[in-house]
């Protein structure tokens, strides 16, 4: 009997000490979605969606990648309070297509029913796009296409 409840502890034991670490770095990234899935889990869930479009080959996307997208209140809030998307121009045209666009990186902001919002061309830094999303997110009565029309120095 005393073997059986050691053998249970043990077994505890090794799944909290393997299992932790993966949801804790869970928690430092943006839990990115394909965009039929985000789309989808965006109308179930009633939550608004944030597509950011990018290639591969674009030095731009890489800096937003490593510098936006590492911020934690962005990471925070994109995984809390939006469904974010990942689309690759290169290998998903049909999406790019359907959004019309001409260069990456472009940031786009859809209504929980599917509507857009507005998008963003181009570079956004961390504490613009922090603004931006608390404006979708709190239906503020500021206008978030002031920040949606900003272009890189205003």
């Amino acid at each position: 009997m005393k073997l059986s409840v050691i053998r249970w502890f043990i077994l505890a034991f090794l799944c909290l000490s393997f299992g932790l670490p993966f949801g804790l770095a869970a928690s430092h990234e943006i839990q990115w979605h394909s965009y039929n899935a985000g789309m989808a889990r965006g109308k179930f869930e009633k939550k608004k969606v944030f597509i950011h479009f990018y290639a591969d080959w674009c030095a731009v996307c890489k800096v937003m990648e490593n510098s936006t997208f590492k911020d934690p209140v962005v990471i925070a809030s994109l995984n809390e309070n939006f469904i974010p998307i990942k689309v690759d121009t290169d290998r998903e045209v049909e999406t790019t297509n359907m959004f019309r666009i001409q260069g990456v990186p472009d940031n786009w902001f859809i209504a929980a029913d599917g509507e857009p919002i507005g998008h963003r061309p181009g570079y956004i830094p961390p504490d613009q796009l922090k603004n931006i999303l608390k404006l979708i997110l709190n239906d503020s009565n500021q206008s978030p296409q002031n920040y949606l029309n900003q272009k890189k120095g205003e």
